[in-house]
């Protein structure tokens, strides 16, 4: 009898102890992980103040943003996109008729590696793949989406497809033709969607990696509401919502993503305060929370930033709307951990870093530094 009771502790104790172990096991996973001391990011900057590429600090704990240190001197860098390894940045370039730059990151420094051109005029943004094989640029000028192949040693080759948009739209001064203004790739299905401000659409476009060859996905393209002019696109993490900003109807408007690549319209909400003066007011930048729970817009002349919680559905309810940014917010970043956003003023010249609650709402740390003519901000994973 004693032996069997012994027994029966040593196995209650035994299950206890796997119990144990198990919580261990779970509360380690759902603990998040503390905040780095520090994260870089860099900056694109546009227009006749601008410099070229800029590289900044920001304190994990204060939000306090270093002075911007030039890493790369060049015309015309206002967007970039790094390497899924982070060993190489792009950047939009000046050139007679727009070229793209490829530099090697090389610790605090960027190394020009080549410049190519991007087939069109005005290039505005760019997007590497997730196999760093390609790299898409549009042409806001000419309304042009080109593909070019990246080497081994990170430079560019010539470009392998370029595809002319058509069409227009109902605002005769900003629609007269095609203006490519935005490229992404889709995280799951592999195509390339570019928002088009003079046509209304977001074009679709299949992509064959190895060949850098753009095909038309059908259907072509989704389609906002004439008139309203879609800027950028942020992706949900999980690829089943797109959400797009439109710079001229001052709207986000949500989409879901069909098995065909197609868009489905599922929302569309404003982007300024009900009652709000919209008169010179624009959407600039939209970028999705890396936990895919909050949506961020930027709107330049009202000078705030719209945030809106995700719900499963992909539909958007909106939580704040941060006034007094920096004026004409143009471009922000957020870090890949998502507890940070640094903004960019398009007319106050300056930087200014904002803390991410856990429920996605922002707070204004106060914290800014002075950076003539930014335009974009990438963070380094």
């Amino acid at each position: 009898m004693n032996t069997q009771r012994l027994l029966l502790a040593a196995f209650a104790a035994l299950l206890v102890g796997c119990q144990t172990a198990d919580q261990s096991v779970q509360s380690a996973k759902v603990a998040p992980k503390p905040a780095p001391a520090q994260y870089f990011f860099y900056v694109g900057t546009a227009g006749n103040k601008a410099q070229g590429v800029l590289r900044c600090t920001l304190d994990g704990k204060t939000g306090k943003i270093s002075a911007p240190v030039v890493v790369a001197e060049a015309k015309s860098a206002s967007y970039l996109a790094l390497s899924p390894d982070a060993k190489f940045l792009y950047a939009t370039a000046e050139a007679a008729e727009g070229a793209v730059a490829a530099y090697a990151v090389e610790g605090e420094k960027l190394r020009l590696l080549n410049t190519e051109a991007s087939k069109g005029k005005g290039p505005t943004h760019l997007a590497v793949d997730a196999a760093r094989k390609n790299l898409i640029v549009v042409n806001y000028g000419s309304g042009s989406t080109t593909a070019l192949p990246i080497k081994e040693d990170g430079s560019f080759a010539p470009a392998t497809s370029s595809v002319q948009h058509v069409g227009s739209g109902p605002n005769t001064g900003r629609q007269a033709g095609p203006h490519a203004h935005g490229v992404y790739f889709h995280p799951k299905n592999g195509r390339a969607y570019v928002a088009d401000l003079g046509t209304d659409d977001i074009f679709i476009y299949k992509f064959d990696a190895a060949k850098g060859l753009l095909t038309p996905n059908k259907p072509k393209s989704g389609r906002v509401a004439a008139g309203e002019g879609p800027r950028h696109l942020a992706f949900h993490p999980n690829g089943k919502f797109a959400y797009v900003n439109t710079e001229m109807g001052l709207n986000v408007v949500a989409f879901a993503v069909e098995r065909d690549g197609g868009l489905k319209q599922l929302q569309s909400l404003p982007t300024l305060p009900a009652g709000a003066d919209a008169k010179g007011a624009s959407t600039a930048e939209i970028f999705v929370r890396p936990d895919g729970k909050t949506l961020y817009v930027s709107n330049r002349g009202h000078d705030s930033i719209a945030v809106y919680a995700i719900a499963q559905d992909g539909k958007l309810t909106l939580l704040q709307h941060v006034l007094g940014t920096p004026a004409q917010p143009r471009g922000f970043g957020l870090s890949a951990d998502g507890r940070w956003l640094v903004c960019a003023g398009q007319k106050s010249g300056t930087l200014n870093a904002y803390r991410v609650g856990r429920d996605g709402k922002l707070t204004d740390t106060k914290q800014s530094v002075a950076a003539p003519a930014a335009a974009a901000i990438l963070f380094v994973p």
